[in-house]
């Protein structure tokens, strides 16, 4: 379903559990290249089986001091999964939240995680919600230290139901114990069979259509954000959206996804351009948020998984350093918020790698500044105490 990377080794539980701590549960524990974010396993007859993320061994190549290692860090986005023998749930998010950094609160973004096996198929999401609630929980209790990790919970709903999407957001917020913050509903769609359709298979021009705008009207009267994935050819589409629900937060996930594969490896400098259009666009749109994150997905710009040796933070920055700027002009601090996007971005890096990579790019901002991008505005969005 995307092209081969140059590692593609199984890792195994015991072989995991070997590693360093700060290393261990991003990279070695990711399920999938294209679809790890949205998409349902592959079946027989379709695209092939993606490859595997790198061996921890292979990250551990690569170990750097931590930068400021007291600056407050919100983790806006990361998922928990066991599936298909890759296993990320509290134990691996420890480790890496353990890292080093001063990770104080963390956001959970849906990823199709223990739905519920019975009832009516519109309710099973809330399964996921009630799954991350007792991690929430657990993280709560003070036993794991003095993180939160998971304080804030976005679930799905299927927006197609329309009016109908009302009864499973109000189950959602129920399950959520006063932690469910919002909804995503990938909308991720692309014409090349180098991209693995979504859990959610939305057709092209999925956000306009009327009765998907029906189900996404309910979000703003339950005080609940729209997490918007998509790729770089729809930011026109969502800023749309976006105008036409002022009242909606929208939160704009991975910078907006660039496409660095298939029909766009030899697009690049084509696709940036557009991408960036397309962010300058939704900038002007006061009610969407970006997190600042997601570039190191490996059908995204850049081939770091494919290498040799990892890649170092100063690495990192350098690489993704025009988009980020782009999206904090775009946007301001105010709006912006760095994500670490684990595991699918351990692809690319160990946990502690990223956040310093993040640190070397808001080096120049103020501390004010840097106290929004890392954490102040992931706390106001997600409403975090």
């Amino acid at each position: 379903m995307t092209e081969k990377t140059v590692r593609g080794h199984t890792v195994s539980r015991r072989r995991m559990l070997a590693g360093t701590a700060g290393v261990l549960g991003g990279a070695a524990l990711a399920a999938r290249a294209v679809n790890a974010q949205t998409a349902a396993p592959a079946t027989s007859g379709s695209v092939p089986p993606a490859p595997r993320y790198p061996n921890p061994a292979w990250l551990a190549q690569r170990q750097e001091e931590i930068l400021e290692p007291a600056l407050e860090i919100v983790d806006p986005h990361h998922h928990l999964w066991d599936r298909e023998g890759h296993r990320y749930l509290l134990d691996q998010l420890l480790a890496d939240t353990g890292g080093g950094h001063n990770i104080v609160q963390s956001v959970f973004i849906e990823c199709g995680s223990m739905y519920r096996a019975d009832g009516p198929a519109e309710m099973k999401p809330v399964g996921e919600t009630e799954f991350v609630n007792g991690t929430s929980a657990m993280s709560a209790s003070g036993h794991y230290g003095k993180n939160r990790l998971c304080a804030g919970i976005v679930g799905h709903a299927d927006l197609r139901l329309g009016d109908g999407a009302a009864r499973v957001l109000e189950a959602q917020i129920a399950a959520g114990d006063g932690r469910f913050r919002g909804i995503r509903h990938s909308v991720t769609w692309d014409p090349s069979d180098a991209f693995a359709k979504a859990r959610t298979n939305p057709p092209k021009g999925q956000m306009a259509d009327a009765t998907w705008r029906a189900g996404f009207a309910r979000l703003a009267p339950l005080n609940l954000t729209f997490e918007a994935w998509l790729y770089h050819t729809q930011l026109l589409e969502l800023a749309d959206l976006a105008r036409a629900f002022p009242q909606t937060t929208i939160i704009l996930n991975h910078v907006g996804g660039p496409l660095g594969i298939g029909p766009y490896k030899d697009k690049k400098p084509e696709t940036f351009a557009q991408w960036r259009a397309g962010i300058a666009e939704l900038g002007k749109c006061q009610n969407v948020v970006v997190k600042l994150g997601g570039l190191g997905m490996t059908f995204g710009m850049f081939d770091f998984h494919a290498r040799e040796t990892p890649p170092s933070s100063a690495d990192l920055a350098v690489a993704y350093k025009p988009y980020i700027d782009t999206c904090i002009t775009a946007f301001g601090v105010d709006r912006g918020m760095f994500e670490s996007n684990f595991p699918p971005d351990g692809a690319s890096s160990s946990y502690p790698i990223l956040w310093n990579a993040f640190k070397r790019l808001a080096a120049d901002f103020s501390a004010d500044e840097k106290a929004k991008l890392f954490s102040g505005t992931a706390k106001r969005v997600y409403r975090l105490a």
